[in-house]
């Protein structure tokens, strides 16, 4: 009977997000350490609608508002309910995906002693990522139109400290990049960004810290404390404890710090919709950040929203390779005149070939676009 709850309990938690995970032994036995049994069935009212008020949790959980705040205060804790008021001051509860943003995210995020326990939590958490590139590598041909019908996961905010120009690209291109008027173009620039809100916290960044604790320490750097929220999300982490509140002085001292070591500036926002402000940053590492690593082996697709291209002067290039070594996404490569070569469709716009260019070869042009790469196939 419990074993049937835990994968009940599964399904609903997958449903919350937009990763298909295989609900397997894996899932369970990570389950059951993140979960107790009573947890269950507060878990299943969200069967039917994700986020919800107390009256409508009162009717499905058939609890009383004391059981139901009882269940959130530990649901919370742990990552798994989401509880901030909503923009109109209603409190909606809110349950949350095992990953993107939710439970792996919240779990890591936060300082936790390496003791064989938490090892062994994210060894599951990897055992789970691995058995979530198999499952897509099998179902391939069916899960690549899921990927196209999907918003970008993320936006791109690119490093702008040198040759940013907003002139008109080149024709290869210009297609790509025509925006029509009434896209709304959010904030480019991270200062810009950080001064638009009052509360904002500060994390880990929960994949060097995930890899820190499979023993995998970042090749890239040494910063580990910089992933930020913002508004009610830097609230929530706040308080549940995943990150602590900081100044806006603060977070631009780690966002120059995170580019020095040529970290990607990712935004988060709501349901995916630019429109709408920021929930939260990541600096993202090519060989931790989990979006990059599941992409390159083949468990999900890139999509990407970003306002920028790079665009590389042949003339001044001289082939030093400098641009390959730390495009995070591999998208320039040497042509067979020894210089840098950019793959448009590729290329998400993060300026951290701009910003470590030694020829000041490489500049950034901009035009709204999105970068769909699809997840190679591994499997013939």
């Amino acid at each position: 009977m419990s074993l049937d709850k835990y994968r009940k309990a599964a399904r609903v938690i997958v449903k919350a997000g937009f990763l298909p995970f295989p609900v397997n032994d894996t899932m369970i036995e990570l389950l059951k350490i993140l979960l107790d049994e009573e947890d269950l069935d507060f878990i299943m009212a969200f069967k039917r609608k994700p986020s919800q008020t107390m009256e409508q949790l009162k009717v499905s959980s058939k609890m009383s508002e004391e059981e139901i705040l009882s269940h959130v205060k530990k649901l919370a804790k742990k990552g798994f309910i989401f509880n901030q008021p909503s923009s109109k001051g209603v409190m909606v509860y809110r349950l949350m995906p095992l990953v993107m943003v939710g439970v792996f995210e919240y779990t890591f995020m936060k300082k936790i002693e390496f003791t064989e326990d938490n090892k062994e939590l994210a060894a599951l958490f990897a055992k789970l990522f691995n058995e979530l590139s198999d499952f897509i590598q099998e179902n391939y041909d069916t899960v690549i139109t899921l990927f196209q019908n999907m918003p970008p996961f993320d936006r791109t905010i690119p490093i702008l400290d040198k040759n940013v120009s907003g002139e008109e690209i080149n024709i290869e291109i210009n297609e790509k990049l025509e925006v029509p008027e009434e896209i709304i173009i959010p904030t480019q620039k991270m200062e810009d960004l950080i001064k638009k809100f009052k509360d904002i916290a500060v994390g880990y960044c929960f994949c060097r810290h995930h890899q820190d604790l499979l023993g995998n320490p970042c090749k890239q750097t040494e910063l580990r404390e910089n992933c930020f929220t913002f508004g009610k999300s830097a609230r929530y982490v706040s308080e549940q404890g995943f990150g602590r509140i900081i100044s806006q002085e603060e977070a631009l001292k780690l966002i120059k710090e995170s580019e020095k070591d040529g970290l990607v500036h990712k935004a988060w926002h709501p349901h995916s919709d630019i429109s709408k402000d920021e929930t939260s940053i990541c600096n993202c590492c090519e060989d931790c950040c989990g979006t990059f690593d599941w992409w390159r082996r083949g468990s999900t697709a890139m999509i990407n929203s970003t306002n920028y291209i790079s665009i590389i002067d042949k003339d001044s290039c001289v082939g030093c390779g400098t641009c390959l070594e730390k495009c995070p996404v591999g998208a320039i490569e040497l042509n067979g005149d020894d210089k840098a070569e950019r793959n448009s469709d590729w290329c998400i716009g993060c300026g951290v070939c701009v910003h470590f260019c030694p020829e000041n070869a490489i500049s950034l042009k901009e035009g709204m676009r999105k970068v769909y790469v699809p997840p190679p196939r591994l499997r013939s």
